[in-house]
């Protein structure tokens, strides 16, 4: 298959201008919103720690949703070519940012913890292999510069604990 190029287009607009722009650190709010096309936008700010709003959405935990949303989109596009039929998915993801003494940072881990359910007669091992397929063709892990680890747990519906 030829290689093809997908763009992404996302719009930022700073909502954070208090009346003085950035006329000092404490001067401004770190609120903005990101949008795409006539999707909802989605309202942002820093973390917490860097002064952000706790009820928004920061660039931290975008990046992990993505990760996690990107697997999941995978896992259930193999399992549904795989014949193994998916019939609920939750992931409990957590990623790990180490700030330097200068501020600046990076991530150094994400570990998605996928729990998924299977409909009754679903090959639960296969089921389970599948995660690591998925995460070979995630267009976002393979995007990054740290590891993402799994810990992928599957269970039959109905079948005993």
């Amino acid at each position: 298959m030829a290689h093809r190029e997908h763009r992404y287009s996302v719009r930022l607009d700073w909502t954070g201008n208090l009346g003085t722009g950035t006329s000092a650190y404490k001067a401004y709010s770190r609120d903005h919103a990101l949008s795409a096309g006539t999707k909802p936008a989605i309202p942002a700010t820093s973390d917490p720690a860097f002064r952000g709003d706790p009820a928004r959405w920061n660039p931290e935990e975008l990046l992990v949703g993505a990760l996690s949303s990107c697997h999941q989109l995978w896992y259930l596009h193999l399992c549904a070519t795989a014949g193994i039929v998916v019939t609920a998915y939750t992931d409990d993801a957590e990623g790990v940012m180490e700030e330097e003494a200068g501020g600046a940072g990076q991530f150094t881990a994400v570990v998605l913890r996928p729990r998924v359910t299977l409909a009754p007669g679903s090959d639960a091992d296969k089921a389970l292999a599948l995660h690591h397929e998925a995460a070979e063709k995630c267009f976002i892990a393979r995007s990054v510069n740290f590891p993402v680890r799994h810990e992928p747990a599957v269970e039959i519906a109905g079948a005993d604990h």
